[in-house]
């Protein structure tokens, strides 16, 4: 690793005293319409539907039904002369994040690839940030079709993501509810990415139940009319950080990214509808099929927690056989003191991580395959 980690013991004050300012000086926001890429998959777009920051102050009105996002340009980066950043341009990374998180969330990994040579590219997916809400309660997350964050994702990548790469390889990272649907745009568009990083990815949620038993009560619930309905058990947004939560964790990150979502009340989705749950267990289904798997070209690393509470790690190793017998180019790596967010360990986990993550990146393909 040619670069520093962020002191822990200054998280805050490095965060917001040289990332941050950073990352400001060579992002470009903007809203993707996901229009074109869910009629080419066969989706019809979503009609503008409740939002509850349609009247907020950055005019979020003018955006009725596209998806909010953040583009890093690591040439901009570059002319800031940021400590331990490389001189080349190796291409761009599309991130693609987790269930109620946010592309913000992600600055110190955005940070650590712009330190390497990459652009990113990151999307807030539908229903999450300040991309298209569908419901009056901003901590409900509702999708009618897990196929329209695939088709959304890919439409992001195809466009925006090859504009940063510049004709450079373009690479995906994602994580958990992010890595489901990476997995399915791995096996629907086999030649979009380069490489791809699927960190504890929702290949199966873990849903507290038998997930054949959770598929019969949503598949019920829905078809009671209840797909709307918060889930049994969950909450809304309260505010409260419960580090004990996090025994693993780096709680100077846990503290980071919870001030962040305090901050930001489009940050604070925090519980799932029955529609969402129904949506998620088809799409670990259909990527779990052994002809999807085996359609995947794109060499892949799939990092596995050994403390993950939020998804299911047996389901992962059968994606990573399936795309194996497939003939693909799949490997797994298990970090067993690690929870969900290997990216919010401690500099002790994250460093080897980041370090397999980067050195994967810049394999030749050839060495991938």
């Amino acid at each position: 690793m040619q670069f520093a980690l962020i002191d822990e013991s200054r998280y805050a004050e490095e965060m917001s005293q040289t990332v941050m300012p950073a990352l400001a000086a060579c992002c470009d926001e903007g809203w993707f319409d996901p229009s074109d890429a869910e009629r080419e998959a066969g989706l019809t777009p979503l009609a503008p539907g409740a939002d509850p920051f349609a009247s907020s102050a950055d005019g979020s009105a003018a955006h009725d039904g596209k998806l909010h996002y953040l583009c890093y340009d690591v040439t901009k980066f570059a002319n800031l002369r940021e400590p331990g950043a490389t001189a080349a341009f190796r291409g761009a990374v599309v991130l693609s994040h987790g269930f109620t998180e946010f592309a913000e969330k992600y600055s110190e990994m955005i940070w650590y690839f712009l330190l390497n040579g990459y652009s990113v590219c990151a999307l807030d997916h539908r229903g999450h940030g300040k991309s298209a809400r569908d419901m009056d309660n901003p901590s409900l997350v509702w999708i009618d079709d897990w196929r329209r964050y695939v088709a959304d994702l890919a439409g992001f990548a195809q466009t925006l993501g090859r504009s940063y790469a510049d004709g450079q390889p373009l690479h995906l990272y994602c994580h958990s509810m992010g890595g489901g649907i990476g997995a399915a745009v791995l096996e629907r568009y086999p030649d979009l990415f380069d490489k791809a990083v699927l960190s504890c990815p929702m290949i199966a949620p873990a849903t507290g139940m038998p997930n054949w038993l959770a598929r019969t009560l949503s598949e019920t619930m829905c078809a009671l009319g209840m797909g709307r309905s918060r889930v049994f058990g969950q909450t809304d947004f309260d505010g409260t950080l419960d580090l004990g939560s996090h025994p693993y964790s780096s709680h100077a990150r846990e503290r980071w990214y919870h001030q962040m979502r305090c901050a930001h009340a489009e940050y604070q989705t925090y519980s799932a509808a029955f529609e969402w749950v129904r949506q998620s267990l088809r799409l670990s289904r259909a990527v779990l099929d052994r002809e999807s798997c085996a359609a995947i070209e794109t060499p892949l690393t799939l990092f596995q927690a050994g403390h993950d509470v939020w998804v299911l790690n047996e389901p992962q190793n059968r994606f990573v056989e399936r795309v194996q017998a497939g003939g693909g180019s799949a490997r797994l790596v298990r970090i067993d003191d690690s929870e969900h967010e290997i990216f919010s360990m401690p500099n002790a986990v994250l460093g080897p991580y980041l370090d397999q993550i980067l050195e994967f990146f810049a394999e030749p393909i050839s060495e991938s395959v």
